[in-house]
């Protein structure tokens, strides 16, 4: 079972929760451990926080951003894409359900990544690739 870390703007949360229950789902075949925050850490320490998603990041070696209209916003998300390039985790960009286009996060753009549109079930072949 790979180990992933998902990278999101919090403003889709809820649509990253959704994702989540699949894994729950026997009859959904979606497999994957998730390294991604559960919680939010406490601390307004971003050196603190930043080691915190570090070494979730570390212990992934995929990192998959779930893209919705305002990710490419958020300074978190070009944080957690750069800290898994330097990691080497091979990075997958999936659109969230309903986002048929967006402005991707800088280093999506600058490697040239592929966006995939939201398929779940693509999303467990690009995974296990």
């Amino acid at each position: 079972m790979k180990r992933v870390f998902l990278s999101y703007a919090y403003e889709d949360i809820q649509q990253v929760k959704g994702l989540k229950l699949l894994l729950a789902n026997p009859n959904f075949d979606l497999d994957f451990y998730d390294e991604s925050l559960g919680v939010a850490v406490d601390s307004q320490n971003s050196d603190y926080i930043k080691s915190v998603i570090g070494d979730k990041i570390k212990r992934s070696s995929v990192t998959v951003c779930l893209i919705g209209k305002e990710t490419h916003k958020s300074g978190w998300v070009d944080w957690e894409l750069e800290k898994s390039d330097e990691c080497g985790n091979r990075i997958i960009a999936m659109a969230l359900k309903g986002i048929d286009s967006a402005v991707l996060p800088t280093l999506i753009r600058e490697k040239k990544l592929n966006f995939y549109p939201w398929d779940p079930k693509r999303l467990g072949e690009l995974i296990g690739d």
